[in-house]
Order: structure tokens, then sequence, then C-alpha cells
């Protein structure tokens, strides 16, 4: 079974606690059983990780751009944090290997903080869900999904 790897950066760990009011109360142990029951439907086993360490986001994309290229996976859903308004590295790994990637955000980063209007990820990145909660990560995950197989009987 091909797998897609769910890949959060800094902070996400603290889902659940860090800001309510704007992130929810469900935790990231909730939105990772939610990815992998989706990633069960759409026939994908779901590999999660989340690191607040830059370098150990960039091993993952890199493992995983391995994997594509070798038929064992099918990309990645990655919400980068902070890291989305910062990261060269993370924009350089992603193309480096041709990982296809959809970024995914909680929040709507566009009707935030003007520093949260960039991001470094987006022109890496072949699809971006924001703003609709965490059942965004769902919505990144079937559109990787139908990104790659448009007639997977699982997104009708």
């Amino acid at each position: 079974m091909k797998k897609i790897l769910v890949l959060n950066g800094p902070n996400l760990n603290l889902l659940g606690t860090r800001e309510p009011a704007q992130y929810g109360s469900t935790t990231l142990a909730d939105v990772e059983a939610m990815c992998r029951a989706a990633g069960e439907r759409l026939g994908f086993e779901v590999e999660c990780f989340q690191s607040n360490w830059e370098g150990a986001l960039i091993d993952r994309i890199q493992e995983y751009g391995r994997l594509c290229k070798e038929g064992k996976a099918l990309g990645c859903v990655f919400n980068p944090g902070a890291y989305t308004h910062t990261s060269v590295a993370l924009h350089d790994a992603i193309k480096g290997v041709d990982l296809p990637v959809i970024e995914c955000h909680i929040s709507n980063v566009h009707a935030r903080e003007a520093f949260r209007h960039h991001s470094y990820i987006s022109p890496a990145a072949a699809g971006i869900v924001v703003g609709f909660g965490v059942a965004g990560y769902v919505v990144a995950l079937e559109g990787l999904v139908r990104r790659h197989d448009p007639d997977n009987a699982s997104l009708r």
C-alpha cells in the first residue's frame, strides 16, 4: 500500500491548547487519527510526523521524495506552521526532491497578520488548503489523491 505523509511543523504539537479561539480544541492526536482514517478510506497508509525542528522536517521531505520516486508513496500534506513564512530551506527541499505537496493551514493565513500573507512553501506546492479548520487536512489528502488518481472511487 502506498504511503502519504502528513507533516506538521512547529507548535502544532500544541493543538487543542494553543490559542483555541484561533485553532480550536482538536488535538494533534485527533488530527492524526482523522488523517489515518481518511487515508484508509482512500486506500493509502498515512504516516504522521510533527517536529519543531526545521532539519527534521527536511529529512522527512527528502525521505518521501525518494519513496515517491520508488513508487512507494504518493506525496505529502504539509502544515509548515510558522516556517511557512520564513523557510527557504523547506521550499528548496520540496523542489529538490520533486515531492508532491499540498500545503495546509488550519486558519485563513491571509485574513491574519500581514507577515502571514507570504508563503515560501506555496510556490513549491501542488496545491494549497487554507481556512477550513482541521477538516482541511482531509480536503488536502483528498486533493492529493485526486491529483494522482482522479477516478479513485473513494472520492465519489
